[in-house]
């Protein structure tokens, strides 16, 4: 009886080791990511969607880890349009949200009042993340048109002329 409750504790033991190899197997992920071709596409159509509206913009498009894939600024768009796009496109990459509400939230929240301290946070609004499914592949910023609110109706419009790519 001795052995064969060794036996069987050696069977759980080994059954439970090979439970665990997939999630040794799994340390190697696959993830969408903004290629060059499609923030292209989204810069172009952002900028073009803000010169509709007579608002010469900078949009910035950033992949999923925040690096820089695609920048357009449009004639007598100003200097600071650059480093505000920038900086929007990577907060609404970081956090994958769209930093109008990161903004609203941070002055309801004493807790999130932080996040302006976070390096490289621009919490106004323009920044829209890009999502395959729920999945965020990067975020468009942009910066340069009278309100934040007016960037990111421009970059939802830039998202939304590639919309057929994202599925």
């Amino acid at each position: 009886m001795l052995q064969t409750g060794h036996a069987v504790a050696r069977a759980l033991l080994i059954s439970t080791a090979a439970l665990m190899l997939p999630a040794h197997a799994q340390s190697v992920r696959t993830e969408k990511n903004m290629s060059l071709d499609l923030a292209n596409q989204i810069a172009a159509a952002t900028v073009a969607s803000c010169a509709a509206s007579n608002y010469a913009v900078t949009a910035t498009v950033v992949d999923r880890a925040g690096g820089v894939r695609a920048v357009q600024r449009a004639d007598n768009a100003g200097p600071h349009t650059l480093g505000a796009s920038l900086q929007k496109a990577y907060t609404a990459a970081s956090a994958k949200n769209t930093t109008q509400a990161m903004m609203e939230a941070s002055q309801k929240n004493p807790a999130a009042a932080n996040l302006v301290h976070i390096p490289g946070y621009l919490l106004l609004g323009g920044g829209v993340p890009v999502r395959v499914g729920n999945e965020v592949i990067g975020a468009v910023g942009v910066g340069g048109a009278p309100g934040g609110h007016l960037d990111e109706a421009c970059a939802n419009a830039g998202i939304e002329k590639v919309k057929e790519l994202l599925k």
